[in-house]
């Protein structure tokens, strides 16, 4: 039995599916990674423009660098691997599919994903920080250190950056569809940020779940989640995910 078909047995057999995914999804439509030479990071140290400390040196570079983030995401499309796992949270229904994803570029939610934890927030929304409103402002063109329309406050990117903790709802959530699951999928990521990566052992059990819950990995080589995968689906994932699809006549 290949690879695709083992993938497509276990997800027939599954009532409920999480799935984590990282930069590798969003590269695949043409959005950097922070990890490739010519990634999003380049020219900037992320000290200056992914942490508190950065911020409170220049606002205004490290929105520069966001609103840089923005346009290239407005010029992006979500890609075949997106619309596959919104699909297969239309098969299993409301309530049995969660998507976990370490992505800030929101193209799953474009691609018709509903059930969406951004564990490191979003390039779309803006947090003030003087009421704490958070707002969703699309990728509409924002310049300089923008605003807050209620206050007039300071608006910063809702996006979680280094040495920040992730929002204790949000993980709460996340924990709780990887430790529920019967089947887990790991899509695009290497799995070495923490604590997302967490949520592939949490997922499998290891003897505090039961039953344990199958690890789908669908990544273009091994990684780190390879020792915790019972099946390993290797190719870009805009191409392995429809496969999948297809092999369980979701096409």
């Amino acid at each position: 039995m290949s690879p695709i078909e083992r993938a497509a047995d276990l997800l027939r057999s599954a009532k409920k599916v999480a799935a984590l995914t990282g930069a590798g999804v969003s590269a695949e439509s043409g959005v950097p990674t922070f990890r490739a030479s010519d990634g999003l990071w380049e020219g900037h140290r992320i000290e200056d423009v992914a942490t508190p400390s950065g911020w409170k040196r220049d606002p205004r570079l490290v929105w520069k660098f966001y609103h840089a983030r923005r346009t290239n995401v407005a010029t992006v499309q979500p890609n075949p691997g997106h619309f596959a796992l919104a699909k297969l949270e239309e098969h299993f229904g409301e309530g049995n599919f969660t998507l976990v994803t370490q992505n800030v570029d929101g193209l799953h939610r474009v691609a018709g994903s509903r059930n969406v934890l951004e564990v490191h927030g979003s390039l779309r929304r803006t947090r003030c920080l003087g009421c704490g409103e958070i707002k969703d402002q699309g990728l509409r063109e924002m310049d300089g250190v923008p605003a807050c329309e209620s206050c007039s406050g300071v608006l910063r990117p809702d996006i979680v950056w280094f040495h920040e903790t992730l929002p204790p709802d949000v993980w709460a959530a996340a924990e709780a569809a990887a430790f529920d699951c019967d089947v887990f999928l790991v899509v695009g990521t290497s799995a070495v940020v923490y604590p997302a990566a967490s949520l592939i052992p949490l997922a499998k059990g290891g003897g505090v779940k039961h039953p344990a819950g199958k690890v789908i990995e669908f990544n273009l080589t091994e990684t780190d989640a390879s020792r915790h995968a019972d099946v390993g689906v290797y190719g870009p994932s805009g191409e392995t995910l429809p496969k999948v699809l297809a092999e369980m006549k979701l096409a």
